[in-house]
């Protein structure tokens, strides 16, 4: 989860400044012929500046991680019952076998079908929810197969409880693991569940864990910018279902994220989800819809995602829709009738970074991207194929408006497609998406456009804390004292990226780019794996450039 916290009396002098510069310096861009003209200019895409809630863990020195190696040969995958356990159970939800992958192709451009057959270990989740008339209760259940692809062996899987500690509530019953009985302990303020097994999971064997589950929606708060809750008629409900954590070199990586940043850190995987909901309703999530129908005031609609990091799902009958195909994707904008024009602005500014990005990076994998307007404390918040934009944004003389929706697309980039500890190394896709965001603004209105942005925004960040000598590389837990966070990831970090292109050069830092994003594609990136990457490219040695920016001073990160 990715938000822009909106501090807006003490940014707005800044948009006046902006503008100033702006029309000076700038020309207007050619006109879509889908949209209308863009009014907006870059300006500061003010972000999270509040101090990380008591609870987090306190700030560490980051240690290395190893370098992910996407071309390793997996661990023998056994649910045939070779290993110490048992066949796995059949899904009870879907009559769409764990294995059988077919399902989610229609989701995937041709160029990207062969992610299929990659990574059979995938967690695989088929959910049923029921969304209540007045949006503020889910019930449903969830069965997820889960393979263990460490090199040890588990003594027990755990689940973030994210609605426990966002001002909602989630409750699970019925816990079973491959159909048997399980009693589960709960930690971090029940925002962990832990799924004991009876007998130890080796590497390379699978298991079916079950659950019933009934989730209360907050109507006010919804705890981190307001990303989970139902609010003037919108339920906006990110990762409210029971989800696997990352093993990784820390071990079951879990703990209760700062407020400041984003909260999810999450491996690639493949959803099923079934909702039933009032039939008015517009529902809208990650992935595509496979089929629905419709009776007695209900409908029923499925959804297949994968693979995805997350799986994000919005309801509301307030939406209208607008779209435009780029090759085999269909961009598609939702918002309330009453911001149509402004709508129109989103799906041009989605559309724009939309084919930079493209272009520059490589090839958006899904046949979907949605922009939807939601009432969020954040300016912007990113989910695989789905980004929101806070709804009180939707005004075309608002320059935020386009930082933030370009910014959010950017994140389908680096986030969802490659993904990092967000909560642990949040430079890895917040500083590099600013940067893209940079080269958006560069794409659209030319060099005057990046300059106009580089300016005041980026440096104006690293400015208000009087461009403090803190290393980007630190979790978001180190940056406590108000704007640190904002001021290091969003703008000492974006500099960061400015000056590693400078220094490799266009051409070699391009190249890099595009290798990254493939090499780390459906995978975790890290701060050594970039770097090892980086200096592949340029046939050079950054530490040097690394001990400036990115690490703790005193030692290597």
């Amino acid at each position: 989860m990715f938000s822009l916290s909106i501090t807006m009396k003490r940014y707005l002098p800044i948009f006046g400044l902006v503008v100033l510069f702006f029309l000076a310096a700038c020309t207007s861009p050619a006109v879509s012929a889908t949209a209308t003209p863009q009014e907006s200019i870059p300006a500061p895409t003010v972000e999270q500046d509040v101090d990380a809630v008591s609870e987090a863990k306190p700030a560490a020195e980051p240690q290395p991680t190893a370098t992910v190696d996407p071309t390793a040969t997996p661990h023998p995958i056994s649910n045939s019952g070779t290993g110490s356990l048992p066949a796995v159970p059949g899904s009870t939800l879907f009559d769409v076998p764990w294995d059988d992958r077919s399902v989610f192709a229609p989701g995937l451009i041709s160029a990207e079908q062969s992610a299929l057959d990659l990574r059979p270990g995938a967690s695989v989740y088929h959910i049923d929810l029921s969304i209540d008339d007045d949006l503020t209760t889910l019930s449903g259940r969830e069965e997820v197969r889960y393979t263990n692809t460490e090199n040890v062996a588990l003594h027990e899987i755990y689940f973030r409880l994210f609605p426990n500690i966002a001002d909602g509530r989630i409750d699970v019953t019925g816990l079973t693991v491959n159909n048997q009985p399980v009693e589960p302990r709960y930690e971090l303020e029940e925002s962990v569940m832990v799924a004991p097994l009876a007998e130890a999971l080796q590497a390379g064997e699978q298991i079916v864990i079950g659950m019933n589950m009934v989730i209360e929606i907050p109507t006010e708060g919804g705890g981190n910018y307001g990303t989970f809750a139902t609010v003037d008629g919108i339920a906006a409900l990110a990762h409210f279902y029971p989800m696997i954590a990352v093993y990784d070199d820390e071990g079951w990586n879990v703990e209760i994220a700062p407020s400041n940043g984003d909260v999810v850190y999450s491996d690639s995987s493949y959803y099923l989800v079934r909702v039933d909901a009032p039939e008015k309703q517009k529902i809208l999530t990650s992935g595509f819809e496979t089929g629905g129908e419709i009776g007695n005031g209900r409908q029923t609609v499925t959804f297949a995602a994968g693979p995805m990091r997350d799986f994000y799902l919005v309801s509301s009958d307030r939406y209208d829709l607008i779209s435009q195909k780029i090759g085999e994707t269909t961009i598609s904008a939702y918002a309330p009738p009453e911001v149509a024009k402004e709508n129109e602005l989103a799906l041009r500014y989605a559309v724009d970074a939309f084919s930079g990005h493209s272009e520059r990076y490589g090839a958006y994998p899904f046949t979907e991207l949605d922009v939807v307007s939601t009432p969020t404390q954040a300016g912007g918040v990113e989910y695989p194929g789905i980004v929101v934009v806070a709804l009180n944004l939707y005004d075309k003389n608002f320059p935020f408006f386009e930082a933030a929706t370009a910014h959010e697309v950017g994140h389908q980039w680096f986030y969802s497609t490659v993904g990092n500890d967000q909560v642990d190394e949040p430079w890895l896709d917040e500083s590099l998406t600013q940067y893209a965001t940079l080269l958006y603004y560069r794409d659209v209105y030319g060099q005057a456009g990046y300059e106009a942005a580089r300016d005041n925004d980026i440096q104006r960040r690293w400015d208000n804390i009087d461009r403090a000598d803190i290393p980007i590389g630190l979790p978001v837990a180190a940056y406590s004292e108000n704007g640190t966070y904002s001021g290091i990831i969003y703008g000492r970090g974006a500099l960061f990226f400015e000056t590693l292109a400078t220094a490799l050069g266009d051409a070699t830092f391009e190249a890099l780019m595009r290798d990254y994003y493939e090499t780390f594609k459906w995978d975790i990136a890290t701060t050594e794996g970039f770097k090892a990457l980086a200096e592949k490219h340029c046939q050079c040695d950054l530490t040097t450039l690394f001990e400036e920016w990115v690490y703790e001073k005193g030692g290597l990160g």
